[in-house]
């Protein structure tokens, strides 16, 4: 356990510590995506196997989400950025050697990260999101201007401040080219949320530090039998890696 996390706005960070072997002291840090939390299946499934194969895992809610304390409506990529760096201190400071994988928007909090905090030392993105204006515009363009929620969820308001975050952001491609700790991508070829490409673009002229994995079939979700598919992928990596 790292004992209580809180933010900068000392809001406190809600997540679940699995432990591995106790002879390894890297952490597995596993954020989730968009409108998820640390109890979304895929996150809860792969913290929780890959600490059964020994490594030690984290997983946790961004504020605003789940039981983490704060608003969703104050949700932003660079507020996420901002939870994950105390995460990261406070498992430096136990003696942690930080390992970051992130889902959809969490994974790109995690590229952003890496590219300005040298404590992770390897970073896995599943169906991470790159192009995050143009993601922005084609999810929520069609948002009804009075409710103004996320794919008609009223319980995840579209708030303003997401919305100039992703299209400040624009995308996270040209900052990702100055990472060079190795970077597993996975990717499902069904995928209809965040499209392939955007994992083929974060490759190229990488591809000795950089594997991308297709999982043929699998949606944006990894559902079903495809979950077992990407853990094998992502214990091999790391057993290669570490």
């Amino acid at each position: 356990m790292l004992g209580e996390i809180k933010n900068k706005h000392s809001e406190i960070i809600d997540y679940t510590f699995h432990l591995g072997s106790e002879k390894s002291r890297h952490l597995l840090i596993v954020g989730h995506g968009v409108m998820g939390d640390k109890d979304y299946p895929l996150i809860s499934t792969l913290a929780r196997e890959v600490a059964n194969q020994g490594m030690s895992t984290l997983c946790f809610s961004f504020t605003g989400n789940g039981y983490s304390e704060g608003r969703f409506s104050d949700c932003t990529i660079s507020k996420e950025i901002e939870d994950l760096q105390y995460i990261l201190s406070s498992a430096v400071e136990q003696g942690w050697r930080p390992i970051y994988a992130g889902h959809n928007m969490g994974a790109a909090v995690g590229v952003l990260s890496a590219a300005i905090d040298s404590r992770i030392e390897f970073l896995i993105s599943l169906a991470g999101m790159v192009e995050t204006q143009e993601f922005c515009r084609k999810e929520f363009q069609q948002v009804n201007q009075n409710k103004r929620s996320m794919w008609g969820d009223p319980a995840f308001p579209l708030s303003d401040s997401f919305v100039k975050d992703m299209h400040e952001i624009k995308s996270i491609l040209p900052r990702a080219t100055g990472i060079n700790i190795p970077w597993l991508l996975v990717h499902g070829t069904k995928d209809d949320i965040v499209p392939l490409i955007d994992s083929q673009s974060l490759i190229t002229n990488f591809r000795s530090t950089r594997d991308l994995v297709k999982i043929e079939g699998a949606d944006h979700a990894f559902s079903g039998e495809y979950t077992n598919q990407l853990i094998e992928c992502v214990v091999e990596w790391l057993a290669k890696k570490i």
